[in-house]
């Protein structure tokens, strides 16, 4: 079966990006199928969008029911549901992908038929001032090192070892059974949370990271300026995380994992006693499997705040 990929673009107020995005996926020989869901933008994009379907017969665009505004979760929701392909990539509106995006995805996937996905380097591109500083945080986003797929949850949930974006991932089609759809909850780091539910369960293998196969746009605008905002989010990104290990029954050393990040950053909000037992009570009771593991335990707020309650106990 040739190998053909379906990028998906949600798009919201984008027109002064919206088309080299689009453009820039056309040009890849693989991409048979872009799929734009216009989320209920209000300047420009949808004109931009209308003459551009005249122009390209594998461009497609969609709306949700009476052109509203639903956000990226439920954008690209639709998007997959719409995409025909059998591996899928992704790219915002005010990125683009470079020449040659899946060359190496493909390259690598052809020598291994198991694996679900490969994950690349993105770059950036400033469409407005910045500091040095800022370009050296953004100029790679990227896995700094080759990471066996079995160690890559790991290395990503500790930020060892940088990380990646979807803008640089393909994933096989039928990847989406095994990990679901995005979490429609989640206002922001719904990415992250797809990308860490892949690889627990998916084979995933590093491929072009020393240089960037996409372009991230930096402007006045992007969602990521925001870092309270990222900030107030991590624990949605984790309890989803965890709740979804839940019903997929997964490997306890995963939510271990989970939870060690989840309890890290509660108690970082130096709240009572009383409200990490019942904030406790929320992870563990509803599974039986966990309630009744040393992690029930491990994760106790008395247990993991036992020096700084019974602190007489340990000196000397």
């Amino acid at each position: 079966m040739e190998a053909t990929v379906s990028v998906i673009i949600p798009v919201f107020n984008a027109e002064q990006y919206i088309e080299k995005a689009i453009i820039s996926a056309i040009q890849q020989p693989e991409v048979k199928q872009i799929i734009v869901v216009n989320d209920g933008s209000t300047d420009n994009t949808e004109h931009i969008l209308d003459k551009l379907l005249i122009d390209y017969s594998i461009l497609e665009v969609y709306y949700h029911t009476n052109k509203e505004n639903r956000g990226r979760s439920a954008t690209r929701n639709l998007a997959l549901q719409k995409a025909k392909c059998n591996y899928i990539a992704f790219l915002d509106a005010d990125d683009f992908y470079l020449e040659h995006r899946f060359l190496k995805d493909f390259e690598i996937i052809n020598h291994n038929k198991f694996l679900d996905g490969v994950y690349n380097a993105i770059g950036v591109h400033f469409y407005r001032e910045y500091k040095d500083s800022e370009f050296e945080k953004l100029k790679l986003t990227t896995i700094t090192k080759k990471i066996s797929p079995e160690n890559l949850f790991e290395n990503l949930i500790y930020h060892k070892n940088g990380h990646f974006s979807l803008d640089g991932l393909l994933l096989k089609s039928d990847v989406f059974n095994k990990i679901g759809l995005f979490n429609e909850e989640l206002a922001v780091g719904e990415d992250s949370d797809l990308i860490l539910k892949a690889a627990i369960v998916c084979k995933l293998e590093s491929g072009q990271i020393d240089k960037p196969v996409a372009i991230r746009g930096v402007h006045e605008k992007n969602i990521f300026n925001n870092s309270q905002f990222y900030s107030d989010y991590n624990f949605k990104v984790f309890e989803s995380l965890l709740f979804w290990c839940y019903k997929k029954n997964v490997d306890l050393k995963y939510v271990d994992w989970i939870m060690d990040n989840l309890w890290r950053l509660k108690f970082k909000e130096k709240l009572s006693m009383l409200t990490y037992i019942r904030y406790w009570s929320t992870l563990f009771i509803i599974n039986p499997k966990v309630l009744f593991s040393k992690l029930a335990i491990k994760y106790f707020p008395l247990i993991r705040l036992r020096k700084q309650y019974f602190s007489f106990l340990y000196n000397k």
